[in-house]
């Protein structure tokens, strides 16, 4: 009799660890999927990705490669992000099926939301690096060089540098998803969220400062969102809350 019990427990890890497997598999496959696809295409997306800088050389100016593998590999390695960024919902997805099971109906509830913002916040962050700090960053950063240098930027570095970028903004934009998940949790509150606005304002703007490049411009344009995301991140803190917590009551 002692032996079914474990017996049960031995095919329920079983059977959970067979599901991850599939959900594993159907993650890989769909990224995989979609870097088959963007291959043909990654000269492409490289120059695509190039624009922000390149338009913003002195005539006669362009990237360079130092090293020899360099121009092949550079552009494929921005395709596998690429590929991961576009199949990220999927991804997302696959991971949620496989743990929505164990949750109760007021952590579903709160999850889902969660989870669908972060991944939104996340390339509206992307977005915002790209086409409004990155432009404003490299005018600044050509507008400074010293005369008798010529900026000539190593396509590999600059592939570092932007994807940092757009994964520093992309955190960066995570505040209200952070500032939920706090509340939901217990370590603060939505009174101390109130209290704590100047801290997070003085907060917003060091974290820009280490974050962006060194001009003025790109730490007050993402200093400045941040302050709006926290105050967007208490109202949905208000919002989300207040029926978990009675779900929650409900449940005891």
């Amino acid at each position: 009799m002692a032996a079914e019990p474990e017996l049960d427990l031995q095919q329920g890890l079983f059977s959970h660890l067979l599901e991850l497997r599939t959900r594993l598999i159907r993650a890989i496959l769909a990224l995989a999927v979609v870097l088959a696809v963007l291959v043909p295409f990654a000269n492409r997306l490289y120059a695509w990705l190039a624009a922000p800088l390149v338009s913003r050389l002195p005539e006669g100016a362009h990237l360079i490669a130092t090293e020899v593998a360099s121009p092949f590999i550079t552009p494929l390695k921005l395709t596998f992000y690429a590929a991961l960024f576009i199949s990220m919902p999927v991804i997302l997805y696959q991971l949620w099926a496989f743990v929505s099971p164990g949750l109760y109906k007021h952590e579903k509830r709160l999850a889902r939301p969660l989870l669908v913002s972060a991944l939104v916040l996340f390339y509206i962050g992307c977005a915002f690096a790209y086409f409004l700090v990155l432009p404003a960053a490299f005018r600044f950063l050509t507008a400074v060089t010293p005369q008798g240098v010529e900026m000539m930027t190593d396509i590999t570095h600059y592939l570092d540098f932007v994807m940092l970028m757009f994964f520093a903004f992309g955190l960066c934009f995570e505040v209200p998803v952070a500032v939920v998940v706090l509340a939901a949790v217990g370590v603060v509150d939505l009174d101390k969220l109130r209290k704590g606005r100047r801290y997070a304002v003085v907060g917003a703007f060091a974290i820009a400062a280490v974050v962006t490049p060194p001009d003025i411009t790109s730490m007050i344009m993402l200093a400045i969102p941040m302050c709006l995301l926290y105050e967007i991140g208490l109202l949905a803190v208000r919002w989300l809350l207040k029926p978990n917590a009675a779900d929650a009551a409900s449940h005891s």
